[in-house]
């Protein structure tokens, strides 16, 4: 008998499996202001071993602990270490999934965060701020000037 799914569409992925989930300090603009806030985020296994080797990264912690753990009885649970005003991300569960795949694929990323931990002394910076809500706006003087000749054969 096989354990039910916690995904209909990723029949793949269970309730037991392992994924890292980190805070990530972000930025919204608003009113022509940046107000800070704290999103809950999936972080994939290439990802964490980016932060675990040093890059500096927006995530202040990440805890290892199952999907099950996070989707608890078909809603969002937020981490224990977690701070109670923290926001879920955009496509929460679609990139949990993914993320989690991600591990099951490469296993040995899990020693980063052992399943039931979590780890904070990453090299947290915002120094690159992550605007949630930028909007690119692409003008003529965007556009790459070329030679005359770069479509010719010559």
């Amino acid at each position: 008998m096989t354990a039910p799914t916690l995904f209909p569409n990723a029949p793949d992925i269970s309730a037991e499996d392992y994924c890292v989930f980190g805070l990530a300090t972000c930025f919204v603009k608003a009113d022509g202001e940046v107000e800070q806030v704290e999103a809950i985020e999936p972080i994939p296994s290439a990802a964490l071993e980016a932060i675990a080797a040093g890059v500096p990264t927006s995530y202040r912690l990440a805890v290892g602990t199952t999907l099950g753990a996070v989707f608890a009885d078909g809603t969002l649970q937020v981490p224990a270490d977690f701070p109670s005003n923290a926001s879920f991300g955009s496509d929460f569960a679609t990139r949990a999934v993914a993320a989690a795949r991600t591990y099951k694929r490469n296993p040995d990323a899990s020693q980063h965060i052992p399943l039931g931990t979590t780890r904070s002394d990453f090299n947290y910076s915002t120094e690159r701020k992550r605007v949630l809500n930028a909007e690119r706006v692409v003008s003529a003087e965007d556009n790459v000037k070329q030679h005359s000749y770069t479509h010719q054969v010559l």
